[in-house]
């Protein structure tokens, strides 16, 4: 039985990867700022770290065989004010640099290293700087100059020492979520249970998604085939617009009773400030190198994730 750390293992993607990691027999450790007085669930265990104080319990490093990393604050959780975005950033990357630091300075079990990026990483389709592929996106493309593009860079940037250490190191570059619980479905889904579709803008900047249970099994993926390395794309084959992903929704859930209805640009901006930016963006990012490496998505299409997520109580 392996044992698998994960760092952010309270978010929305941790909750899920830790239900799924013991479904198949792994153990769990989860680093946290305050150690729960019980466990109630078998096979999870907590440990402590700080990030800000650059410390964590070195104990645990020779008790697990893989780190999943997915520590980092939440990018549409608050205003990007800059102290809010230099949080954002500095999540991401102090957090790597304690993983990287004591895994330099302290015996260890750790085979590899799975580490969560973003799809931020990428520009507007419209630009379409080293877009590569009719598909979209690849890996090879330069990450944008804008701030989720920079902070993905600096993200993925932060944690590539491993590499020196002799560790795996896989990066997956995670799409537009989408789970039952939390997450970007959950703002789609709060007007439609008053029976109104908004679309964000014209509604044709392209989402690329991906279903909780594949990006949970695609993390799966990347701990158990010790032949795969480097950046991967956690997106579905199938992007689709933001209007496809409104509509197709609410007929999921309501059938034919709601009202489609777009929401100006303009509000939008007004709304969430700069974070508009990533709302209104347009990225079509392919998932080849994934698929080549062998995956295999259970859920490829947009139809077949709400189809799933509906049976979960969305």
């Amino acid at each position: 039985m392996n044992t698998v750390i994960i760092t952010g293992g309270t978010g929305m993607v941790g909750r899920a990867l830790t239900r799924h990691l013991l479904q198949q027999g792994y153990t769990v450790i989860i680093l946290t700022r305050k150690v729960p007085e019980t466990t109630p669930v078998p096979g999870i265990r907590y440990a402590l770290w700080n990030i800000q104080d650059q410390s964590m319990d070195v104990s645990v490093l020779q008790q697990a065989d893989h780190i999943i990393h997915l520590a980092g604050a939440g990018v549409m959780d608050h205003n990007w004010t800059a102290d809010y975005k230099k949080e954002i950033t500095d999540s991401r990357t102090e957090s790597s640099k304690l993983l990287v630091d004591t895994l330099r300075r302290h015996p260890h079990t750790i085979k590899s290293v799975i580490s969560a990026s973003a799809i931020g990483w990428y520009g507007p389709d419209s630009e379409q700087p080293g877009k590569t592929l009719p598909e979209g996106f690849s890996e090879q493309a330069e990450p944008d100059t804008h701030f989720l593009g920079e902070t993905c860079r600096l993200w993925e940037k932060s944690i590539e020492p491993v590499r020196e250490l002799g560790i795996r190191l896989v990066k997956l570059r995670l799409g537009i979520v989408l789970s039952p619980s939390g997450g970007a479905l959950d703002g789609f889904s709060k007007t439609m249970r008053f029976g109104i579709a908004a679309i964000l803008g014209n509604g044709r900047q392209v989402v690329s998604w991906i279903d909780i249970e594949d990006l949970c099994r695609m993390f799966l993926f990347a701990i158990e085939h010790d032949e795969i390395s480097g950046t991967y794309n956690a997106v579905a084959p199938v992007p689709v617009s933001n209007k496809t992903l409104t509509l197709k929704l609410a007929r999921a859930m309501r059938g034919r009773s709601f009202i489609a209805v777009h929401v100006p640009s303009f509000i939008i901006r007004i709304m969430l400030g700069r974070k508009s930016i990533e709302v209104l963006k347009s990225a079509t990012v392919s998932c080849k190198k994934i698929k080549e490496a062998g995956f295999i998505f259970l859920n490829p299409t947009i139809e077949a994730a709400l189809q799933d997520l509906i049976h979960k109580n969305i």
